[in-house]
């Protein structure tokens, strides 16, 4: 079993992702239960806006199309800015637009038999809104989304310190990272072996 998280923090490498820290507790139980996870920082590629696969002249985003398609488990991993999710999780939906026109070798979309989950972190309320945004636009895509097949860290109203200054609420987010990484797997076993079939 593969899986691939897209960190959609706005910070570029080595800076320290909050974000990246709690999609590891998921990343962690993933590999427990035998999956193979790796991670794309997208802040490290200068991908261009658009709703096509590739856009040609040095756009990054072939590559990760190919590692997205190479996977039965895909997780989303956005700060929440504003009370939304990351302008690089906007920016790698819209380019996932393109998989709506894509087609696999029986004709199924070529997101069908495979789950979809979220992680997010913020030091202001808005976790559920932007689960719910990710994981609307992953379901229109084609993505099965397992029920609880997300985690979320926040400090509620107000400013306060980040994921990574304090361990206030992380029990909550890592138990539900762990029962999150669990709900991907079975379900994404239970497609491998009972895949959905081509529409009529």
């Amino acid at each position: 079993m593969r899986a691939l998280i897209l960190n959609c923090s706005l910070k570029k490498s080595p800076e320290p992702s909050n974000t990246g820290r709690l999609a590891e507790v998921v990343a962690t139980e993933l590999r427990r239960l035998s999956a193979d996870v790796r991670t794309i920082r997208l802040a490290d590629l200068d991908i261009p806006p658009g709703v096509r696969t590739d856009l040609g002249d040095g756009d990054p985003w072939p590559e990760v199309h190919r590692e997205i398609l190479g996977c039965e488990i895909l997780i989303f991993a956005s700060p929440t800015w504003l009370g939304r999710p990351s302008s690089i999780a906007q920016r790698a939906l819209e380019r996932m637009d393109g998989m709506l026109s894509e087609t696999d070798d029986e004709g199924r979309p070529v997101a069908y038999n495979r789950v979809a989950g979220v992680v997010v972190t913020g030091n202001e309320d808005g976790a559920h809104h932007v689960i719910s945004e990710i994981t609307g636009a992953l379901v229109d895509i084609g993505y099965t989304v397992p029920g609880q097949s997300w985690t979320y860290w926040n400090m509620g109203p107000g400013p306060g310190p980040d994921y990574s200054d304090t361990d206030h609420g992380h029990d909550f987010s890592e138990q539900t990272g762990k029962a999150m990484a669990h709900n991907l797997f079975s379900v994404a076993h239970a497609l491998r072996k009972v895949p959905i079939p081509a529409q009529p």
